[in-house]
């Protein structure tokens, strides 16, 4: 079994245009609303492909109620902790270029009692080998512990661990050494402070991150691929992909695809490229399947020297961003 959990879920609304121009009237020849959050995202790319797995998430609002009515109408199994405030909404701008635009909504803030609930009803759903996949920001509120409460919860009932956030959160939780960490490049940079311009500046920033506690680290790393450091080595694996749609979700569908695959050594980085080179075909946040099978390549003898195509700096900002 695998439990994911977003605690800042969303609805995402998607608009597809020509070209986004500053201060003008654009219309949108196409678009739609999907449940979304990181967990979420997650969950629904498993259901997918039949893999057994459960999202808990809050609800608050209208938008809440729409949320669980999508997922219902998914079919993807979820556990909805009521909240007081409104879920937010977030809205992606996609370009004919595949260029995405987006809008984030804080969210809602959690009191102490949902919070409370929110970690008791994920935890409930874990056992002994099943995943808890804590995913995305955490809202205002009293959740500043949520995760590491998580993460010791689930060490109690023998579960496994694995966390996709970013900043203070991460940094947090590493401590309590969560199986498996699945940073972003800007995530990794702004954690170690490192720039990353090469493929080595990547192992040596998810090396320190083990050394900070990670067991295995998982960087996606854009069109640049993915690193994998674990117990059995370094890998890195790059899918070949013609045409990208739309990279939102991409991370997700890696993560998925990782556990799906057994969440150990290179057979399981396939699966997870695999299965993220098949989500930036797709529009939308969601992964709903796979489609054409695509090619991923993948080896333990990498060139450090490489050059990332997505540098970033050690703020976690892109290379030349002025920002």
């Amino acid at each position: 079994m695998i439990v994911t959990v977003s605690p800042n879920p969303s609805m995402d609304r998607t608009m597809c245009i020509d070209q986004l121009r500053h201060g003008d009237v654009i219309r949108s020849h196409r678009s739609y609303s999907e449940p979304s959050g990181k967990g979420v995202n997650v969950a629904v790319a498993l259901h997918a492909n039949s893999i057994d797995v459960v999202t808990v998430l809050p609800a608050g609002g209208f938008t809440g109620v729409q949320i669980t009515e999508m997922l219902s109408d998914l079919g993807v199994p979820y556990i909805a902790v009521p909240i007081a405030q409104e879920i937010r909404s977030n809205v992606s701008l996609v370009e004919h270029n595949a260029t995405v635009t987006k809008i984030n909504e804080v969210g809602p803030s959690l009191d102490v009692a949902e919070a409370t609930s929110l970690v008791r009803e994920a935890l409930e759903q874990v056992g002994a080998g099943d995943w808890l996949v804590l995913c995305g920001t955490l809202p205002d509120g009293a959740v500043e512990r949520l995760y590491i409460d998580l993460v010791k919860g689930a060490r109690g009932r023998s579960a496994r661990v694995a966390v996709d956030t970013s900043g203070k959160p991460l940094r947090t939780v590493l401590p309590y050494r969560p199986d498996l960490v699945k940073p972003n490049a800007g995530e990794l940079a702004e954690l170690t402070g490192r720039a990353l311009e090469t493929l080595g500046d990547v192992v040596d920033a998810a090396e320190e991150l083990r050394r900070q506690g990670a067991r295995t680290v998982l960087a996606s790393l854009g069109s640049d691929g993915a690193i994998l450091l674990d117990d059995s080595g370094c890998y890195f694996g790059q899918a070949r992909v013609d045409r990208v749609v739309s990279a939102v979700g991409a991370g997700d569908a890696l993560l998925a695809g990782f556990l799906a695959g057994g969440a150990n050594g290179p057979q399981a980085l396939r699966e997870g490229l695999a299965w993220a080179a098949a989500a930036v075909q797709q529009e939308g946040t969601l992964y709903r399947g796979r489609g054409p099978r695509t090619r991923v390549d993948i080896s333990d003898d990498l060139d450090r020297n490489r050059a990332l195509q997505e540098p970033c700096t050690a703020a976690g900002l892109p290379a030349g961003s002025l920002v």
